[in-house]
């Protein structure tokens, strides 16, 4: 008795599994006021240099006698200012802005706002940003070893402290070098608070609640958490307040100790039978299911027989991708295309500011657009398959980023808010198609045996990748267009690179390396699922399940004896499918 049937008698559709439900969405939602709280706490409202002279005028006022100087009214000083016959006449002074007048954005005041990082000091605040990327490429690491040594549930405990630390600390911080050191440990749980949360969850989840329910709570939590994240900064009024409250939403997760079970083929693998099955037993009570003494025996011979099986199997290793040209190519490309794709998704996702309206209420629209981008990736899936889907995204997102370009490239249309966002949010649309597309795609191309540890090497070539994302935001601030410009080069790069790879979509997917070096042999670069014959275009069964049929097969015409022995190698991986 393999895993998946000990634990349908032990409930995978019952309470316990819409509890863990239920908490993956509490991750979901507190990982993203995490990880936005990197720009919230840095918005610059619209400002000007101070003057003894505009103490006691409005801001309409002020914007008034700075407006000649259009996109440097923020960082010019002047010397004086006169009127005449309400006119004003105004004297540029040659020394630099040592204090500025804000416009607070509803009466939010940002860590930018209060430590004075503009003009002349801006990068300060991207300095910070970049370092909680490499927290996060350090953190997807060390807490992925961490989730093999110690389990699943410590490590997501672990790492959401991690966040907690990083945000309390980073509310004192008062230099750029307090400020980095505590972001680049919050940065810590940046990744690693969710996806080992998200494979602990599969695991237990019955196979028709791991796409629908799944996707559904991930999605409504995601948007949740977006919509949710600036409105709790303007009710805390300032960064401080702001970053306290995220802070404790992650130290709530300690709690999780005492309710989610350690992961059970965690426990099998580190040779401790007896307490997956004791996990199991408690799942089956919160289930109110009586499990046969004799089902849990039948599952401690499955795991020994099993054992012995893999102790005589070579295990392929990351290396082993690179040995052969066609899986090099393809692990090399995989890799290559992750990271643009996500250095443009945590730009896009993140540049809100600049488009002619408060960033708040431009966060707010970005996350809107977080659940239908789900249902047309579906959609467009079933439709086109994964590589033109992959493509499509690609090439519209970057199309769309391009036309953003080119209206931030005139003045007189960076303040038609309207006309910017007709383009911006389509793009940000596109660009979690992207996204999610590509992840899904990225993990079918990986043979089974290796596809844990290839997607993971991806993710953190992602998060090195992603470091430059604050830099490439602040171009914005020099040059408007720039950032538009330069994502419509990656995401137009990323597009052709995934015409190299093949189609996933109704195929047999690898399990072996020499399954992945076979894979998509003699398909063309154009070569979409679409585009084949619907004579042809049959529902095929993964790899996995015809070896899994083949040996179920063969295990009937076997003796009792011979049965343990021969134990079914294509147990469900939740890993695998993270």
């Amino acid at each position: 008795m393999d895993f998946d049937k000990i634990l349908e008698k032990c409930g995978h559709a019952g309470r316990y599994q819409y509890l863990i439900l239920l908490l993956l969405g509490y991750i979901a939602f507190t990982s993203t006021v995490h990880y936005y709280s990197q720009n919230i706490i840095g918005f610059v409202p619209q400002h000007w240099c101070y003057h003894e002279e505009l103490e006691n005028r409005t801001h309409e006022e002020i914007a008034a006698i700075y407006a000649p100087f259009g996109n440097k009214a923020a960082c010019t000083r002047l010397d004086k200012i006169e009127v005449h016959e309400g006119v004003y006449n105004v004297t540029v002074s040659s020394q630099s802005c040592e204090r500025w007048i804000y416009k607070y954005d509803y009466g939010f005041r940002s860590m930018n706002v209060e430590l004075n990082w503009v003009c002349e000091n801006a990068y300060k605040a991207r300095i910070g940003q970049s370092l909680f990327f490499l927290g996060s490429l350090m953190g997807t690491f060390a807490f992925g070893m961490l989730g093999d040594r110690i389990g699943r549930v410590r490590a997501v405990i672990l790492a959401n402290q991690c966040g907690f630390v990083g945000d309390f600390l980073t509310t004192y911080a008062t230099n750029l070098t307090q400020f980095s050191a505590f972001r680049c440990i919050s940065g810590l749980a940046a990744t690693a608070n969710y996806y080992l949360m998200f494979i602990l969850v599969l695991e237990f989840l019955a196979p028709k609640l791991r796409n629908l329910a799944i996707s559904g709570v991930l999605g409504l939590c995601f948007c949740l958490g977006a919509l949710v994240a600036p409105w709790l900064s303007v009710l805390a009024g300032n960064w401080r307040i702001y970053l306290t409250f995220s802070a404790l939403l992650q130290l709530i997760v300690a709690l999780f100790y005492f309710v989610v079970q350690e992961s059970a083929q965690w426990l099998i693998t580190r040779n401790n039978v007896e307490g997956a099955i004791a996990r199991l037993k408690l799942i089956a009570h919160f289930n109110g299911r009586q499990v046969p003494p004799a089902d849990f025996e039948a599952f401690r011979r499955h795991c020994t027989a099993k054992r012995k099986h893999e102790s005589q199997q070579n295990k392929a290793t990351l290396f082993d991708l690179m040995r052969t040209p066609r899986l090099r190519k393809t692990a090399l490309i995989v890799i290559f295309t992750f990271m643009l794709i996500s250095l443009s998704f945590n730009t896009i996702s993140r540049n809100v500011e600049g488009l002619g309206m408060s960033p708040f209420v431009v966060f707010s629209l970005f996350a809107v657009v977080v659940p239908p981008s789900g249902f047309l990736q579906g959609l467009m899936q079933s439709r086109l398959g994964r590589k033109a889907t992959c493509f499509v995204a690609l090439a519209g997102t970057s199309l769309l980023a391009c036309a953003l370009g080119v209206c931030l490239s005139f003045e007189s249309v960076q303040l038609n808010a309207s006309l910017l966002l007709a383009f911006a949010m389509p793009t940000r649309l596109g660009i979690s198609i992207c996204y999610t597309t590509f992840s899904q795609y990225s993990s079918e191309l990986l043979p089974t045996c290796v596809r844990s540890r290839g997607i993971a090497t991806a993710h953190l070539a992602a998060a090195a990748a992603s470091v430059t994302s604050p830099y490439l935001i602040h171009l914005g601030t020099k040059w408007a267009a720039g950032p538009s410009f330069i994502l419509t080069a990656l995401l137009l790069t990323a597009a052709l690179f995934s015409l190299l790879l093949p189609e996933t979509n109704n195929r047999q997917l690898p399990i072996t390396l020499e399954d992945g070096e076979a894979f998509g042999k003699g398909e063309s670069m154009l070569s979409f699922d679409c585009w084949r014959a619907r004579d042809d275009d049959v529902l095929k069964q993964p790899a996995e399940e015809l070896k899994l049929n083949a040996l179920n097969g063969a295990r009937r015409n076997t003796s009792p004896e011979t049965e343990a022995e021969g134990v079914v190698e294509a147990d469900a991986d939740p890993e695998a499918e993270a």
